[in-house]
């Protein structure tokens, strides 16, 4: 069955017979719709199986799951629609969001709903910075933060790319300015300063003014703080006018459209991303499973799976699925998962994280530096 509330698409996934006010509600929060639709699958497949898996399993608490989709379109005021909805529909806990201008607006409506949640993929640190300030401890993530994705790149170019000509370029978003910043940080304090730093618009198509400027300055290594729609277009162009530079990017270019929008043009571009989960031996057989029904698990999609399984595990140890209990479960020991141990510190933030430098050839991602 299925609901539509607005920006919240509501879709119940009922996967075991039962009355309906027997099941334990949880939400599965992102870019459902939009040009970010791909991390919005993502992060919806994870959770779906995740579920799937759990009711087999006998569910949480000798409770089955129903999950609701919640379609944020990466856009604050929506997340905050779809934070107030998933309030409104007694949902306990939320997977989500993925853009981090999503989550972090919605932070404080779970919060004061009492609904526990742990984003996937955000990784600006206010998340979980401002919400640990204010008292909210009922915050988490199973990815890393923007600070240490910056600092892994910053001294990856330190060490590779030292004289580099440098372009920072960020969308504006709390996503790419974070991360653009931190990078901006790590370089600087290594004596490398950026010969350029420019803003630019997620829904521009035309890059050649900013070309221009790149060419006027001579840059050949861009330092791209943005997500993959508007990267593979300002490598594309860059190639085709003339501007043979180097891109590095971060996590958002993980996704097969970036390769399928930029093409050929997108061969050699760097990108961090934390070990690949998919890749992974030990996920063999879960990774069969989301292949046999027709979907690559690749970026967030283990990290959302995993966000899930994590949560229910937690509210068995608690016995209760009350927000509260179940963070205190969560920091309570460290949990195995599809991204490998999960041990969350006093904010909610991952311990230990690690982030790995890829190259992109051919639409496929390899290590370069671990």
């Amino acid at each position: 069955m299925r609901r539509i509330f607005g920006a919240l698409a509501v879709a119940a996934v009922a996967l075991a017979g039962g009355p309906a006010f027997a099941q334990i509600k949880i939400g599965s929060a992102g870019p459902m719709t939009g040009q970010y639709a791909a991390f919005g699958e993502q992060l919806k497949r994870g959770a779906e199986m995740a579920v799937e898996e759990i009711n087999a399993a006998g569910g949480v608490n000798g409770q089955k799951l129903q999950l609701e989709i919640g379609d944020d379109a990466c856009d604050p005021k929506q997340a905050t629609a779809v934070a107030n909805q998933m309030a409104s529909d007694k949902v306990v806990f939320v997977a989500g969001h993925f853009c981090s201008g999503s989550s972090i607006p919605a932070a404080p409506i779970y919060h004061e709903a009492k609904i526990l949640q742990i984003s996937p993929a955000s990784t600006n640190p206010k998340l979980t910075d401002d919400a640990f300030a204010k008292g909210n401890t009922t915050v988490f993530r199973t990815c890393g933060r923007d600070d240490v994705q910056g600092k892994t790149v910053g001294n990856y170019i330190l060490k590779y790319h030292k004289d580099a000509r440098v372009a920072i370029l960020q969308d504006k978003s709390p996503y790419g300015k974070g991360v653009a910043d931190e990078t901006k940080k790590t370089l600087n304090q290594g004596g490398l300063r950026e010969v350029m730093y420019e803003a630019y618009n997620d829904t521009d198509k035309d890059f050649t003014a900013l070309i221009n400027k790149m060419k006027r300055d001579r840059i050949n290594m861009i330092v791209l703080g943005g997500y993959h729609t508007a990267a593979a277009l300002i490598i594309k162009q860059s190639k085709e006018q003339g501007l043979p530079t180097q891109m590095m990017g971060f996590d958002s270019l993980e996704t097969a459209e970036f390769y399928q929008l930029g093409g050929a043009a997108t061969n050699g571009v760097l990108m961090s991303f934390p070990p690949r989960a998919e890749d992974d031996p030990k996920n063999a057989a879960l990774v069969k499973k989301f292949r046999d029904a027709k979907y690559n698990p690749e970026g967030y999609t283990l990290f959302s799976y995993a966000a899930v399984k994590v949560w229910a595990e937690a509210a068995n140890k608690a016995k209760t699925t009350e927000a509260a209990a179940v963070a205190a479960a969560l920091r309570s020991q460290s949990w195995d998962s599809a991204v490998g141990p999960l041990a969350f510190d006093q904010k909610g933030d991952i311990k230990n994280p690690v982030y790995d430098i890829y190259v992109w050839k051919d639409g496929k991602r390899y290590v370069t530096v671990k």
